[in-house]
């Protein structure tokens, strides 16, 4: 089983490794390099396939891992502080932890965590860093649990759709998670972009 093929992860654990992966991604520090956007996608696409995992399943366990992730982010780094996210052994979590408290700064709390829900790696930064710069709980808790149900349920949602609207979808499981890899990396670029314009 390869932890970072979503493919491989649902056909070996089912729904299972959906919850992990959201618990992980959203809450874990290590979640940085895990394929939570493909492997929702996949998900719902595999509820049309041979493999045919429970889409009922996938709906409630997706939701409740990512949640239950984001808590628990929270709650590390409202313990261990901002230096927990202020890592210059690891720039990548370095940058990721900027993006975070840009997003913060610019949008605000409530918006901030949800749309950090859609980007790669500053949804995993963002829950810690929230707890590390003591945002509200509640807040946080409110909007994370909108940000979650609406990410993870929509892109299950998606999968799904796709999925019963293609015959045998199974063929070209490959180009679309490699399409799906493409897109949720275009915020990351977008930012990465407007970062070296402001610095230049």
């Amino acid at each position: 089983m390869n932890p970072l093929d979503p493919n491989s992860l649902l056909t070996h654990l089912g729904p299972l490794a959906v919850l992990l992966v959201m618990f992980a991604e959203t809450g874990l520090l290590i979640g940085i390099v895990l394929p939570g956007d493909s492997l929702l996608f996949t998900a719902g696409l595999l509820t049309t396939t041979a493999v045919h995992l429970s889409l009922t399943w996938t709906l409630v366990l997706a939701p409740i891992g990512a949640l239950a992730g984001a808590q628990v982010g929270y709650l590390i780094g409202r313990r261990a502080g901002p230096s927990l996210v202020d890592r210059p052994d690891r720039p990548r979590l370095s940058q990721a932890a900027a993006r975070a408290r840009h997003q913060l700064e610019k949008y605000g709390v409530g918006r901030a965590v949800v749309l950090a829900r859609f980007i790669p790696a500053v949804r995993t930064v963002m829950n810690p860093l929230a707890g590390a710069l003591r945002v509200d709980a509640k807040v946080f808790t409110r909007w994370q649990i909108v940000g979650g149900v609406v990410w993870t349920i929509g892109l299950v949602l998606a999968g799904h759709a796709l999925g019963s609207r293609i015959p045998n979808i199974d063929k070209y499981l490959l180009p679309i998670i490699a399409l799906i890899v493409v897109i949720s990396l275009i915020p990351i670029g977008i930012e990465l972009l407007k970062h070296r314009r402001r610095a230049a």
